[in-house]
């Protein structure tokens, strides 16, 4: 009986050991189980078996994108990290680092994208058109094998579950994917980001997938051309408006661009272009002289900091006389006064002639009557003998001559005067005519 109980006091001496000291290979392990990396959503997941007083996780890739995301929990205890911005094709360097029980762990997963190097597709874009439109566009690998088949998955959110695949694929001549059409887009949001993922499939090897950062949504789309593109002219300059094009996002004006291109019909020269920003009015104008019948004008938008330029509007021609830009008088009216005019003037050059007014308002210039020019009468050109007029001239004429003579009974001076020619002037009187 004494060894039966101190066989049963060995064995409480020993379970009190093991539980007082434990395993010390289970202090050195990790708490970080089941790592791995989906390279669609670009989610690191892990679950941590024992409690964890700190973590966080990293990602390297190259091109470099070192990220440090803070670790979040979903319901069923598994922690998860997302890194939408980092390109994970060309592989990747994953760690978490935790505390537990005051020691620091650190757990590494390097990612390879496994598949044949070169098979996966190159030269992919997407752009958004028509307001609710999306087309995609790739093309296959420079190694991918001849039976390659590629399919695309597109998302607009890091977190929700909206993933689809391609509703309309586009067909090479090969039978090869290599474009897909989205007929209807979900409702516009101006935060949108689209999430773009292409794999591939192939009997002779693995096809490397391909990923891309995010695409912003309001940088992709294609606008539709500039709307009601009109040329008036107000008397010195041509006058060129325009609307703005109907687009997805609801946006400001201010982030479009704007290139007018001016250009002579049948003219091998170029014109430069000229760019206004949408903060401006949608007007441009041009002087009258600097515009020909020949000149044509056009314009195309664009989201200013990218460069995917709509298509061009349609080509006008600046008039070759044009009118002013506002209403006139009826053609019908400016007939009638010319007509009321012209019916003016005539009347009255007839009036002036049945009435002689012209006489009357602009008189002739006064000249000689006849009866007077006819009274002078020009004598015809003769000489004389000496001092003798030729005879059968005409009488002299009677001339006046003063004569001073002195009397002696009073001193004084005498005046006389006496006809010329008369017989009883005395020479030295004749001598003193005036």
């Amino acid at each position: 009986m004494a060894f039966l109980l101190d066989f049963v006091s060995l064995l409480v001496l020993l379970s009190s050991a093991c539980g007082e000291e434990p395993d010390p290979a289970q202090e050195n392990v990790s708490p970080v189980i089941n790592m791995k990396l989906d390279p669609r959503k670009k989610m690191l997941i892990w679950n941590n078996r024992r409690n964890v007083t700190w973590q966080e996780c990293k990602i390297d890739t190259h091109p470099s994108c070192p990220t440090s995301p803070i670790p979040q929990v979903k319901d069923n205890n598994t922690y998860f990290c997302v890194f939408p911005n980092c390109v994970l094709h060309r592989g990747a360097l994953l760690t978490i680092n935790v505390t537990a029980d005051g020691d620091v762990f650190q757990r590494e997963l390097a990612f390879r994208n496994s598949g044949k190097e070169g098979s996966r597709a190159v030269n992919f874009s997407c752009l958004i058109y028509n307001i609710r439109f999306m087309n995609c566009s790739w093309m296959p690998g420079p190694a991918a094998p001849a039976d390659v088949q590629y399919r695309l998955y597109a998302w607009t959110s890091t977190y929700e579950d909206d993933e689809v695949e391609c509703p309309h694929y586009l067909v090479g001549s090969t039978g090869t994917h290599v474009g897909c059409h989205f007929d209807e887009l979900a409702e516009p949001k101006s935060t949108d980001n689209y999430f773009f993922f292409v794999n591939g499939t192939s009997q002779e090897t693995a096809i490397q997938f391909l990923d891309f950062t995010p695409f912003k949504a309001t940088e992709m789309e294609k606008y539709n051309p500039p709307a009601n593109l009109t040329i008036s002219y107000n008397g010195s300059h041509h006058i060129i408006r325009w609307d703005n094009p109907e687009i997805r996002f609801d946006i400001s004006s201010y982030i479009l661009c704007y290139e007018l291109d001016f250009q002579i019909k049948g003219s091998s020269s170029k014109r430069d272009p000229v760019f206004q920003r949408g903060s401006d009015k949608n007007v441009y104008l041009i002087p009258g002289s600097a515009a020909r019948a020949e000149n044509t004008f056009r314009v195309r938008v664009k989201y200013a900091y990218k460069d995917l330029w709509s298509d061009w509007s349609v080509t006008l021609h600046f008039a070759g006389h044009p009118e002013p830009d506002f209403r006139g008088p009826p053609a019908a009216l400016v007939g009638l006064v010319v007509g009321a005019a012209a019916l003016l003037i005539t009347v009255l050059m007839f009036l002036c002639t049945r009435f002689s007014l012209r006489q009357k308002l602009l008189p002739p210039i006064p000249q000689v009557k006849r009866e007077v020019t006819g009274a002078f009468v020009f004598l015809p050109e003769v000489s004389w003998d000496g001092c003798h007029p030729p005879l059968g001239s005409q009488e002299p004429e009677d001339i006046l001559t003063v004569e001073e003579t002195r009397s002696s009974a009073s001193g004084q001076a005498e005046i006389r005067s006496a006809p010329h020619g008369s017989e009883n002037v005395p020479p030295e009187g004749r001598a003193l005519a005036v």
